[in-house]
């Protein structure tokens, strides 16, 4: 039985190896693994331009990506340039629609466990009671908001495991924004008692209600970042001002690379 794509089923752009699957084989292949026994957390990362920036120059960022089970294309930019580079993906799996699309499949016959890692204090606590009464075979088994620097801090990230481990769930969802959920997964990922694990942003924070996420119409036109830009512009101007700036650069890049054929 597969444990994790082919290498050579994977498309290589922008340094990174990404899956060609759209939403219903992700969500196969997400509970193919809660399916088998438990060993090495496997974790799925979800590329955008922000994060296709990042790891050009961030070498942690990279080794989490080259660790991870699943790719899978998260902005329409890089799905775009996917096309243009003649290196199509067939669509965006984004991370705040795979997280509801593997709930839904739960059922009385096959339940799912989860744990939610993220978020303000409270804000999970809220997502858990939303999600248990949408899905009512999904049961949320804890929930924790790590405090500002955990990630630096050996006790905290020793507390955070033994949380995880004390009801080892199928699933546990990451919303601690990237790529700070990427690193830690990756570099716990044999001590986390979970059998699979999904960076998925503010995905916690969307699952609460606390934010809302871009009116269907502005995700079909690849709009959904202009939402976000218009609702936290202090926070996201500068970074979507550099990206908008490097992504082009990196797309002419990959034009030009010998390999792109």
């Amino acid at each position: 039985m597969p444990t994790q794509p082919s290498a050579n089923s994977r498309v290589a752009l922008f340094g990174v190896q990404v899956d060609p699957l759209r939403m219903p084989a992700a969500v196969a292949r997400v509970w193919e693994w809660i399916g088998q026994a438990q060993g090495t957390c496997r974790f799925v990362v979800t590329p955008n331009i922000d994060h296709v920036v990042l790891l050009q120059e961030n070498s942690g960022l990279r080794a989490a990506y080259e660790h991870a089970a699943l790719v899978l294309a998260d902005g329409w930019p890089v799905v775009t340039a996917s096309r243009w580079l003649g290196k199509p993906l067939p669509e965006r799996v984004t991370g705040s629609d795979l997280v509801p699309n593997v709930f839904a499949q739960a059922t009385a016959n096959k339940p799912l466990s989860v744990y939610l890692l993220g978020a303000l204090p409270g804000v999970a606590e809220r997502a858990a009671e939303k999600i248990q009464a949408r899905w009512p075979h999904v049961k949320v088994v804890g929930w924790y908001s790590p405090p500002l620097g955990f990630e630096k801090n050996a006790c905290e990230n020793e507390q955070i495991l033994e949380r995880i481990a004390a009801v080892a769930p199928d699933l546990l969802v990451l919303g601690l924004g990237a790529p700070k959920q990427e690193l830690w997964i990756n570099a716990h990922r044999e001590q986390v008692q979970a059998k699979v694990a999904l960076c998925v942003g503010a995905t916690i924070d969307f699952l609460a209600g606390e934010r809302r996420r871009a009116p269907g119409w502005m995700q079909r036109l690849g709009l959904e970042w202009f939402y976000r830009l218009a609702g936290e512009p202090r926070r996201l101007l500068s970074r979507y001002a550099r990206d908008a700036w490097i992504f082009p650069q990196l797309v002419w890049r990959e034009w030009r690379t010998p390999s792109r054929a």
